[in-house]
């Protein structure tokens, strides 16, 4: 229907009711209320017009006998009922005839006009502004507002009527213009269907927006954008405009003009033909949002916004993208669920975008995307994409990072993901497909693909040449073997670890690396090849030898590398393994022929002698071994081995076994410790397990084998792998025992004729399938292994420590390796650690608070499986373990280097530095990542490591620049700068006496050293953008009675509090403690952070003295004594903003006036508390304030001889300057320095009359929800208070404690603020010679220093310069009402 103009000559209000109904036991009655042409119903009950009727005669003197009398008897009867019905019509009607102007509000909400008519409507809403306007302003919140109110007001402007008809001033129209004048954010939302019980569409109304005018950002849904008015009035502010369900054309939103000016041009642009109008562009619009419209093309009114970053026109009807050019900057833009079937040239209208959206559509063709070079994000999903070819358009991409392709009908095809990938080239690892990252599996199998793909290129381009000679592309042939003969390793037993190697492995492993390791890595974290310079902005470069790098002088390191697991799946490479078994198996067979016929031959040969078992060369423990180059030797020329001659019947059988027995059923490469008696050495070595029908055969990898990252070609791969394999240990089946342990990270293997056993780590999947197919082989029962690893040694763990072990996670294989040099002694935790000599494998888990070490005793066979009684279980707390990465991935010229020092983690642990080597890359990662997400969740202190800066040097001692070292730190130099000045980065005079290390070497660095700092050793995520600094002293919820020097850092996405050494030892942990770390170029320090998303409130001290962060347990709750109200002000202003980016909201603006002072005159503020983004913000109330005058009051009254009401006039947090020997007892004192004062925190109250000093439990107060108990302290306690008019004279300056105040009192007889006095009161007066002991509240009696008897000095410290000036000029004015003479203020040396 047509929306109707309510005017004053056309309005007709009428009221009827139209029919009744019984609910329950009473009759309800319908009424139809008609304005206009709109007309609505309600329902009503007669009590309703009962008290509808009341309102009215006590408010507006309507006479009580017009409303139909009550009845007692028979009122639900169809008489009385009807008769009703037309008593009460005839009473509405006759009220409206009473009210023809302004309603009173009891009819106005009896009718519902507040709802369906524009007067009532205006007047609620100016109702609601006026009493919330205010606030909702402030909070910067999105405003939402239908329709029908926006037409309500509409008309109401058109009206000639007064802007207050009812005479109410919260019902001026002139609240709603004063709002919306300064609205910032709206939200307009209408409906498809009627409104409530009325006859009103909302999509059908006509509104104007022109009464906004500071629009940011605007949403409209469900209106009918050609009866909205004054959109072009928003074109200079509007930064962001969303219309969904509301238009058919672009131009009806951007350009309303063109309805009346067809021929227009945009502001500034050069017109080639007549026009009408020239239309203004949308100077700040950024983001343009159309999704969810009936929109078909895009039309020429883009051309008005130039500055649009982010286009959305997804759910819409475009079958074509055209004139997107003229928007240069567009950066996303998402063209989901449209008509597209094709987008050619599509780099000629999308320009330089990031971001494109093309899901939902039909395109079955990618050639148009071929050129958008800065493309990054690309969503094709739900399309018609057939064909993998497809993806070659938009592999060449550079920039292009994540694709979506999930839905489509290439989806189908077989390894669709590698396949897809390999289109990317080199680039496949950078690509996240389908939202899932790239795994390692997967970027194997793409470089086989690779690998194939350009060995068949080879192949056709060698077809067109003379040579046809086919040959193993795998298989070593005579010139490869010749040309490694002098460096293959070939013996004819399996190698044990020389004497040099295991010394330096046990010299490694059990004491300091050698000192020309440790002098490059402890003072500049680099290593390096012979050939390598030294870091010269570290240390002066050594002319004499130059270091070693760890990773590159160690001839063998345990390491699977991703390459030797891709090639466990490659035809050439199984084929070259099932070859070399055969020839040995051939020898075998040869050999035990040749020793039957020598015994025949030899008949006086003593057999007893001779076992079947050793009867090859090449034996060792009765398992055959056959090297490569022994095979080679009986190949012929052509690399591929000679056919046996003719056999019988019974030999060509047995030859059939021997086939069926060398058929290779699964392959895998390990990690394979090898025990070959309980009192022989254990060796390591990296071994291809091969399983086969009836033997089992383990391929040793020569230790002068090294693979680096750039071995991706396996075609010169293959080759020289083969080359270094060893001779094969063949292990019959039937003489093997699989061991029942369900340790899923090794397999263990034992040999039923002889004392060996070799134990194998590798990929738990690969170890999976192997375990399956033994245990199908050895006919034994499948033991039921979970996916997750079984857990630790039950054996080994303690009963209080099995609630803790069941979230214990990992398993993960590794070697350690202790870097440090330092001379002291180790930990018992490391010693314990690495007392096994040789190099073995250990385990490591973790759990939520704890790093467990497995040490496996692999030489006790007691126990079932590595469960022996020999094992050990090493505890680390969590926030002790230090991950701390020195960058040494790219200092050393080595090839293997970066491959062995991806594999690697560097801990800081007890002190010491400790090196992680994980065989499986995998395990690297996991571990890392699975350690950052437990120490990130721990919720009380934990360790970190910050590097210590040294002053840049060059060759001959001068200064260098920084752009000019390759240290890691010098690469942030140019990093954003943090917004605070050096000053403000420098603690305070009273805190810089007592910082630990740590602290120490923060203090040191400025504002820019502290923002690279801050990312690499002390942020949890990465991103972090460091905001605040503040240096200050905590308390610490769960020890209450001590102040902690502490850094405080707020970043975007939590709060950092750096603290002293002393942290550690408060709270459990008891063992976390900090070590002085063996490397001087590290420095320990202890840290406490809490999320921004944990915060539920934040309470605010009296003055803005303190303020306590409130967390979600004990652990997060933290009361920050900043001493100081500018300081407290900023950083809850920084907090604040940094919470409403957090949830997209509008920072607070800054207002000249303080909090109170705009609450205070308002009265908007409920409950001192203000919710900013979900975190509450507690102010001092009343009551508190109350609370604080009745204990001092309580105390003053108690004992003076008035009783006289007095106001608190300044609340200070201070020190009082106490000497050592008159330290009170039970108090946390800090002192400045061994020998001088102590400062002793104290709160300084001063009222109209009175001083006092008190004790105060800043952190326990509020009781936090959480809390099962009350505080052990009370909240205040009164230490000292004397009167102001006993104050003698005010000393400054330097005699007690640099800046601080001395308050000297006269003691004088009279009646005490404190106790009663005691009976040393009486005694004769001291002298100056003889010392007195300070009673409580007497302060210091004659210290010395100009003191006399009878006086009683305070000295008093206030860290804040304002403060103090404050606390004397109060001083002041208050000694000069009450002694009518000005205050003596002497100053000291």
């Amino acid at each position: 229907m047509e929306p109707a103009l309510f005017a004053e000559d056309t309005t007709e209000r009428k009221v009827a009711i139209v029919g009744s109904e019984l609910v329950e036991n009473y009759t309800v009655y319908i009424i139809e209320v008609t304005d206009g042409l709109h007309r609505w119903t309600i329902k009503h009950r007669y009590s309703d017009f009962h008290e509808l009727h009341e309102k009215l005669t006590a408010e507006n003197k309507v006479d009580r006998r017009l409303l139909p009398p009550k009845k007692i008897l028979g009122k639900n009867s169809k008489s009385l009922v009807e008769r009703r019905q037309k008593e009460l019509e005839q009473y509405l009607q006759t009220l409206l005839l009473l009210f023809p102007q302004a309603t009173p509000p009891a009819l106005s909400c009896f009718l519902h006009l507040q709802f369906y008519e524009i007067n009532g409507i205006t007047a609620a809403l100016a109702e609601e502004l006026f009493n919330k306007g205010e606030q909702l302003l402030q909070a910067g919140q999105v405003f939402s507002l239908r329709p029908l109110q926006l037409y309500s007001v509409t008309q109401q402007l058109r009206l000639a009527k007064p802007t207050c008809f009812t005479g109410d001033a919260k019902t001026d129209l002139g609240h709603i213009l004063d709002f919306t004048c300064r609205l910032k954010y709206l939200k307009i939302s209408g409906t498809k269907e009627p409104v409530g019980s009325s006859n009103i569409q909302e999509n059908s109304l006509p509104f104007d927006l022109s009464i906004f005018k500071s629009l940011l950002q605007i949403e409209i849904c469900e209106c009918s954008s050609q009866q909205i008015s004054g959109l072009s009035s928003l074109r200079k502010t509007l930064a962001t405009m969303s219309i969904h369900h509301s238009t058919d054309s672009m131009d009806l939103v951007l350009v309303p003009e063109a309805t009346e000016f067809p021929q227009w041009e945009p502001e500034g642009a050069v017109s080639v033909c007549p026009v009408t109008a020239v239309v203004p562009v949308w100077r700040s619009l950024t983001t343009l949002d159309l999704s969810h419209n009936s929109i078909s093309a895009v039309d020429s009114s883009v051309k008005l916004i130039p500055k649009v970053e982010f286009l959305d026109l997804s759910h819409n009807q475009l079958t074509s993208v055209e004139n997107l050019q003229h928007l240069y900057s567009l950066v996303h833009v998402d063209l989901s669920f449209n008509c597209l079937s094709s987008l050619d040239a599509a780099h000629t209208r999308l320009g330089n975008i990031k971001t494109l959206g093309l899901s939902g559509n039909q395109l079955s063709s990618l050639q148009g995307l071929s050129k958008l070079y800065s493309l990054v994000n690309l969503d094709l999903s739900h399309n018609h994409l057939a064909q993998l070819e497809e993806i070659r358009n938009i592999g060449s991409l550079p920039c292009l990072e994540k694709l979506n392709l999930t839905d489509n009908p290439m989806c189908i095809i077989p390894d669709y993901r590698t396949k897809v990938l390999a289109q990317f080239g080199d680039r496949a690892a950078e690509v996240c497909l389908d939202g899932t990252t790239t795994t390692e599996k997967e970027l194997d199998t793409v470089e086989v693909l690779k690998a194939i793909q350009k060995a068949k290129e080879m192949k056709d381009r060698k077809s067109n040449g003379s040579s046809t000679e086919k040959k193993l592309p795998a298989l070593p042939s005579q010139e490869v073997t010749s040309s490694r003969e002098e460096t293959a390793v070939a013996p004819s037993v399996l190698p044990k670890m020389n004497a040099t190697l295991s010394s330096n492995i046990s010299k490694v492993h059990t004491a300091p690396a050698p000192a020309a390791v440790d002098e490059v890595q402890t003072q500049g974290e680099h290593c390096g090849a012979p050939s390598a310079p030294v870091c010269c902005f570290c240390l002066p470069p050594t002319p004499h030898t130059a270091p070693s790098c760890f990773f590159c002088s160690a001839t063998f390191c345990p390491l699977l590398p991703s390459q030797l697991f891709s090639l466990c799946a490659h035809k050439d490479f199984i084929s070259q393994l099932h070859l070399h078994l055969s020839s040995a198996l051939n020898e075998d067979i040869g050999g035990k022929e040749a020793e039957l016929q020598r015994e025949e031959e030899e008949p006086n040969v003593q057999h007893e002698k001779t076992e079947l078992n050793k009867s090859s060369p090449g034996s060792r423990d009765g398992y055959f071994e056959m090297g490569l180059d022994d095979s080679l030797e009986e190949s012929s020329s052509t690399s591929l081995p000679v056919p046996a001659p003719s056999l019988p019947v019974e030999e060509e059988v047995q030859q059939g076994a021997l086939r069926e027995q060398v058929e290779v059923r699964k392959a895998v490469w390990c990690i394979c410790l090898e025990l070959i008696s309980e009192e022989g050495e254990m060796q390591l070595n990296t071994v291809c397990l091969v399983v086969t029908e009836r033997i089992l055969g383990l391929f040793f990898l020569s230790h002068d084998f090294s693979l680096t990252n750039q071995d991706t070609d396996l075609s010169v791969l293959l080759p020289r792998l083969i080359s270094s394999l060893q001779k094969p240990l063949l292990l019959p089946l039937s003489d093997l025992q699989l061991s029942s342990d369900q340790d899923q990270t090794c397999l263990q293997l034992r040999s039923k004729s002889s004392d060996t056993l070799w134990v194998l780590f590798s990929d738990q999947k690969e170890l999976r399938s192997i375990r399956a197919e033994l245990t199908q082989l050895l006919n034994m029962e499948p033991v039921s292994l979970s996916d997750s690893i079984s857990g630790l040694p039950s054996s080994l763990l303690n009963s209080w420590e099995l609630e803790e072990s069941r979230s214990a996670e990992g398993g993960f294989t590794a070697l350690l390796f202790l870097l440090s040099s330092s001379s002291s002694e180790l930990h018992p935790l490391l010693c314990d650690l690495l007392s096994p000599a040789p190099l073995l494998p250990f385990r490591l888990f973790l759990s939520h608070r704890q790093l467990y070490v497995w040490v496996p005793d692999y030489r006790d066979r007691t126990g079932p499986g590595l469960q022996q009684s020999g094992s050990r279980l090493v505890r680390f707390p969590l926030g002790s373990v230090v991950v701390y990465r020195s960058d040494q991935s790219s200092c050393c010229d080595s090839p293997q280097h970066r491959l062995r020092w991806n594999n690697s983690v560097e801990l800081l642990l007890c002190g010491q530095r400790l090196l992680l080597l994980f065989p499986l890359p995998q395990d690297c990662a996991s571990f890392l990542a699975k350690l950052s997400l437990r120490r990130a969740s721990l919720e009380g202190v934990r360790m970190i490591a910050l590097p210590q800066i040294r002053a840049p040097r060059n060759q001959q001692g001068g200064l260098r620049s920084r752009e000019q070292c390759c240290c890691s730190w010098t690469s942030h130099s140019d990093s954003l700068s943090l917004s605070v000045s050096l000053e403000e980065t420098q603690p305070s005079p009273h805190l810089a006496p007592g910082l630990s290390p740590g602290l120490k070497l923060l203090s040191g660095l400025s504002s820019q050293q502290l923002q690279p700092l801050f990312h690499k050793h002390v942020a949890l995520t990465d991103g972090e953008e460091l905001r605040q600094v503040m240096w200050l002293s905590v308390v610490l919820y769960k020890s209450p009675e001590v102040e902690l020097s502490c850094l405080l850092l707020l970043s975007s996405n939590a709060i950092y509090f750096l603290l002293e050494d002393s942290a550690s030892s408060l709270g459990p942990p008891s063992d976390l403690e900090v070590l002085e770390c063996s490397d001087p170029s590290v420095c320990l320090c202890c840290c406490l952070s809490v999320p921004l998303s944990h915060i539920q409130s934040v309470n605010v001290g009296l003055f803005d003295q303190y303020f306590r962060i409130l967390g979600s347990n004990g652990d997060q709750v933290v009361c920050c004594l900043s001493r100081d109200s500018y300081g407290t002000g900023q950083f809850l202003q920084e907090l604040m903003s940094v919470l409403s980016l957090q949830q997209r909201a509008p920072p607070p603006e800054p207002s000249e006036q303080d909090f109170y002072s705009q609450f205070n005159s308002s009265g908007k503020m409920q409950n001192y508390e203000l919710v900013h983004s979900r975190v509450k913000f507690i102010y001092p109330s009343e009551e508190e304030m109350g609370d604080l005058t009745f204990i001092v009051a309580e105390r003053k009254n108690s004992c003076a001889s008035s009783s006289h009401s007095f106001n608190i006039l300044l609340y200070l947090l201070v020190f009082q300057v106490l000497p050592q020997s008159s330290t009170p007892s039970g108090s946390g004192p800090a002192p400045s320095s061994s020998s001088g004062p102590i400062l002793q925190p104290r709160t300084l109250i001063l009222t109209s009359t009175d001083v006092f000093l008190l004790d105060e439990d800043y952190v326990s107060y509020p009781l936090p929800d959480f809390a099962k108990e009350p505080p052990s302290r009370e909240r205040y306690h009164l230490r000292e208070a004397r009167r102001i008019r006993d104050l003698d004279r005010v000393l400054l300056g330097y005699q007690t404690y640099p800046q601080a105040l001395t308050l000297v009192f006269d003691e004088l007889p009279g009646p005490d603020l404190l106790c009663p006095l005691s009976m040393d009161h009486f005694s004769a007066q001291a002298t100056p010679t003889e010392p007195v002991t300070p009673a409580l509240g007497g302060g210091a009696r004659c210290p010395g220093g100009g003191a006399y008897s009878g006086e009683v000095q305070w000295c008093v410290f206030v860290p804040s310069a304002d403060s103090r000036e404050r606390l004397i000029s109060l001083l002041a004015r208050q000694w000069e009402v009450l002694c009518s003479r000005e205050l003596p203020v002497e100053l000291t040396g």
